[in-house]
């Protein structure tokens, strides 16, 4: 089968207004309900029929063979929004108070849905099936084990999907084999004590003074207790305390999170913040209770997998404008529950613009060059026509697969 084509101009506008139609109506994790009903409308108006409600609010599509047997390939975009106040003030800045596409998941879904109408025209000669993913909740919430759990990969033999990363020019497509991901673990401490005056502390433990001292300590495990070769980071980004300035607070608690890239790394930093936690007891005279939320395990791409996207990308953009990542992200993809099941490939897509507001992901002013859409969609079209092409590479056991 020939290379596809670049999305025309027709096509492209047609992305771009999904893009701009989705991030003026945001919706956050499992509440992605117009969401799904837009998406759901732009596959039926191309004859791309789709199951709905996978994965609570999800939606599995799918073109091409449908042969028993035959090699079948997903390609996933994320849907969900960010609870954040948009200050962009763009022409299409969300409408909806408090919430804000501010990940470029809005943009995933226009280049998918691009990639669909690509691979609807040459669909009678797509050597195998395409499975497109319509994902909820990647913020926080896991939503890709919910689709699992209600057959979004049944049959399918690989997956692909690519991320906007305004750290990278536009065109710039981003190809790692291996781990480019981290371990995104949560933790909520309590500090408790009897509280009393402040003109009296002597009467009781100080359970503020005790949270003073236990977030400064915890910055010294990853400088004394972790190997200084591994990444890892522990941040404290919830404090809530006290009700009155005359009162010494009867309970503080505090919010965080844990990322690292290896199992061991991991270990270490959680057992450390328990022991720190508890030596507050004796310290302070105080009680305290530590509690674990297992976050997302990290993105590990198959070697294989990403040998064929790089040589996609080259083939879009030039050999000179696919770069790697010799250092994970420390931030999470639930990305990474999909390539647990079957071999796959998380790329990032450049979409930094000098004439926008230079803002990172999850800011209130984050934004993305919409000329980044056309080549997402292309690329994601083409890597699924690739792969089935070389389907008996990836058929095998895949290294790092669970």
């Amino acid at each position: 089968m020939k290379n596809l084509p670049m999305p025309n101009t027709q096509q492209i506008a047609w992305m771009r207004d999904i893009r701009r139609h989705l991030h003026r109506h945001p919706e956050l994790a499992f509440a992605e309900f117009a969401t799904a009903r837009f998406i759901a409308k732009q596959l039926g108006e191309l004859d791309i029929p789709c199951r709905e409600q996978v994965g609570r609010t999800g939606i599995v599509a799918s073109l091409g063979s449908r042969k028993k047997g035959a090699a079948c390939v997903a390609l996933r975009a994320d849907m969900d929004a960010l609870p954040i106040t948009e200050q962009t003030g763009l022409p299409f800045a969300s409408e909806t108070p408090g919430v804000m596409h501010a990940c470029g998941h809005d943009g995933h879904v226009a280049m998918l849905l691009g990639a669909a109408a690509l691979l609807k025209a040459k669909e009678a000669e797509l050597p195998g099936r395409v499975v497109l993913i319509f994902q909820p909740a990647e913020e926080g919430d896991g939503g890709a084990q919910g689709m699992i759990a209600d057959g979004a990969l049944d049959g399918v033999n690989a997956i692909f999907a690519g991320h906007i990363d305004r750290n990278y020019g536009l065109n710039e497509i981003v190809v790692q084999p291996g781990l480019i991901s981290a371990f995104t673990d949560e933790f909520t401490i309590e500090i408790r004590s009897q509280g009393g005056h402040a003109a009296k502390p002597h009467e009781t433990a100080d359970s503020i003074l005790a949270a003073g001292q236990l977030i400064t300590s915890i910055q010294g495990i990853v400088a004394r207790e972790v190997h200084p070769c591994l990444p890892a980071v522990i941040t404290i980004g919830k404090i809530h305390g006290g009700d009155a300035a005359n009162v010494i607070a009867a309970q503080v608690v505090l919010e965080g999170t844990v990322r690292t890239t290896s199992p061991e790394t991991r270990a270490v930093c959680i057992a450390s913040l328990q022991r720190m936690t508890r030596a507050m007891e004796q310290l302070h005279r105080v009680k305290t209770s530590f509690f674990l939320r297992e976050g997302y395990p990290p993105v590990v791409n198959d070697p294989i997998a990403a040998r064929i996207a790089t040589e996609v990308a080259a083939g879009i953009v030039g050999q000179d404008m696919v770069k790697g990542q010799p250092l994970p992200s420390l931030g999470g993809e639930d990305f990474s529950f999909f390539l647990q099941k079957i071999p796959g490939c998380l790329v990032r897509f450049g979409a930094r613009h000098t004439k926008l507001h230079d803002a990172p992901a999850h800011s209130p002013r984050f934004d993305f060059d919409e000329k980044a859409l056309s080549t997402g969609a292309l690329f994601l079209a083409q890597t699924a026509v690739s792969t089935l092409e070389r389907m008996k590479e990836l058929r095998g056991p895949a290294p790092n697969r669970a």
